[in-house]
């Protein structure tokens, strides 16, 4: 095997590719802004550099997002900060699109978890970090809020080791919380940084005290550093020191405090991903580990967004680079289609805002213009025919009928929820005689889906309650038992955007009795996105 060039070397290791994870309100969106603040991106929280006019997220860039002021889809950004390649992807952190998350946690290789200090530990971040567990992925941890009255640290902390069984280290300490709120300690350098309220700059300037014993903590707090002081030792006695190797196999969390609404404790969180969180990591092509710096360039789709630029109905494909060097206009293997295509316009993105990418290399997300040739884990490599796993679609648990208002508007409501159902918003599967069903894991993803249709696709649908109450993907041992299966179950039957067959159920009692009856064929609760079944 040939050395790997210098160059792809050092520019690989210059990458840190990460996701913000949260339960909703836990201020997610908020932080995902005071990165990109401090790492330079933009002048103004709210606005891209150029648009200071517009005061939505900038992570939130969907018509609906803004109208009801949730995150719903996944955002991209690619920023420079400390001489490092940042790249930054934003989920929607309502459970309703899960399904979104779990895809976008597959193409990062660490993990910046927001707590709420109010809260503490919440429904969704249980679920994400089980995902991030299942793939190792190193977490850091943000607690957040400290700007309001909160939870004492020591419980918040406790709580995220009891509930996550996640082992936490401290590295920074509040001194106060709410109106008292002065700022954070740093463990780890043995200083204070002075809280300012309300500063929505960049700004280093703050006053550095030094030792947590220094007299002048005591003048300016009198108040709050007894308290401080003895929280400390008591974490300290009862933590275990930082280990990078604990962290890297996401068994240890590094614990930082702050308010993102007010900049504080922001730059510590970038500073500990360029320090600790790891470069691009081997991955998993199915036949071999891919590694990094390996010259054939490689990777995966792992979402597909409808209608970003509305006036030109695009499409695009979020890819991850795996291996390799992309260059612009280069051809690839299209893996599962088995033929070559070519990217000629690759993208870089600020949220909606793109540039067109010349060059990237292992954990860069590029964009690629997509006209329905590419889906959900789809690879593309230099010829190897690699299959990178792990890509999930989970089963649904809801279920509408959908049917267009206007008659002659049915062809454009397939298309849109054909198009819909590839960038996963929402599962669509087809009956035998062309009906529609909806499948969706809360009940957000179809209002979601019904605002776009009509905004972006000028669709008014009808959305109906349907006798559906479960779905499994099919996979046969031979072409005969599927033919007589589909033959006695040919009223259950329909099929998803990629043409796999799935059984629609109208209870578990029912689905419990079809798999007694047919032991030979298996029901699948997920399906990898690059699988096929049948």
């Amino acid at each position: 095997m040939t050395s790997p060039n210098p160059a792809l070397v050092s520019d690989v290791e210059m990458r840190r590719t990460f996701a913000i994870i949260s339960h909703p309100d836990a201020g997610k969106t908020t932080l995902t802004e005071k990165l990109l603040l401090f790492g330079g991106a933009i002048q103004m929280a709210g606005a891209v550099k150029g648009r200071k006019a517009a005061r939505h997220a900038t992570s939130d860039w969907m018509e609906v997002e803004k109208q009801r002021g949730i995150s719903v889809t996944s955002s991209v950004m690619q920023f420079h900060y400390d001489n490092h390649v940042i790249n930054l992807l934003d989920t929607p952190g309502h459970e309703d699109f899960s399904e979104d998350t779990y895809r976008v946690l597959t193409a990062v290789d660490a993990a910046v978890m927001v707590i709420d200090a109010a809260k503490g530990v919440e429904a969704q971040t249980i679920k994400l970090l089980e995902v991030c567990r299942m793939r190792k992925t190193p977490i850091i941890t943000f607690i957040n809020k400290l700007d309001r009255e909160v939870r004492d640290p020591l419980d918040v902390i406790g709580e995220i080791e009891n509930v996550l069984k996640l082992q936490c280290v401290p590295i920074t300490w509040p001194i106060g919380m709410g109106k008292t709120f002065r700022g954070v300690f740093s463990l780890l350098k043995n200083r204070l940084v002075r809280f300012t309220a309300g500063e929505e700059r960049l700004s280093r300037d703050q006053e550095m005290i030094e030792g947590l014993d220094n007299p002048e903590l005591d003048r300016l707090f009198p108040m709050e550093m007894p308290y401080v002081r003895e929280s400390v030792e008591l974490v300290q006695g009862a933590t275990e020191p930082f280990d990078i190797e604990k962290f890297l196999a996401g068994e240890q969390s590094p614990v930082f405090f702050g308010s993102g609404v007010n900049n504080f404790g922001v730059q510590d969180v970038l500073d500990a991903l360029v320090q600790w969180a790891p470069p691009p990591q081997p991955r998993d092509a199915g036949v071999r580990k891919i590694e990094p710096t390996e010259a054939p360039f490689s990777g995966f789709v792992f979402k597909i967004q409808a209608n970003m630029d509305p006036r030109h109905r695009d499409r695009i494909a979020f890819f991850r680079v795996c291996s390799g060097r992309y260059s612009q206009g280069m051809k690839v293997f299209h893996v599962r289609e088995n033929r070559d295509m070519k990217i000629p316009n690759a993208l870089t993105f600020m949220a909606q805002d793109r540039v067109v990418m010349t060059d990237a290399v292992a954990g860069d997300i590029i964009g690629i213009y997509n006209h329905g040739q590419l889906h959900i884990g789809d690879t593309l490599t230099e010829g190897e025919k690699l299959g990178f796993t792990g890509i999930p679609s989970f089963a649904p648990e809801l279920f509408r009928a959908a049917r267009s208002k206007d008659p002659f508007k049915a062809k454009q409501l397939q298309k849109g929820l054909q198009e819909l159902g590839e960038e996963g918003a929402i599962q669509v599967f087809t009956g035998e005689f062309g009906n529609i069903l909806l499948g969706a894991v809360g009940q957000l993803q179809f209002e979601i889906v019904a605002q776009r249709l009509a905004t972006e696709y000028k669709v008014d649908a009808i959305y109906e309650s349907t006798d559906v109450s479960t779905a499994r993907w099919l996979s046969f041992p031979d072409e005969q038992t599927r033919k007589d299966f589909c033959k006695e179950q040919d009223a259950r039957l329909a099929t998803d955007v990629n043409g796999n067959t799935v059984y629609l159920a109208t209870s578990i009692y029912n689905l419990e009795t079809t798999m007694k009856h047919w032991p030979q064929v298996v029901f699948h609760t997920t399906r990898e996105m690059q699988q096929t079944f049948d």
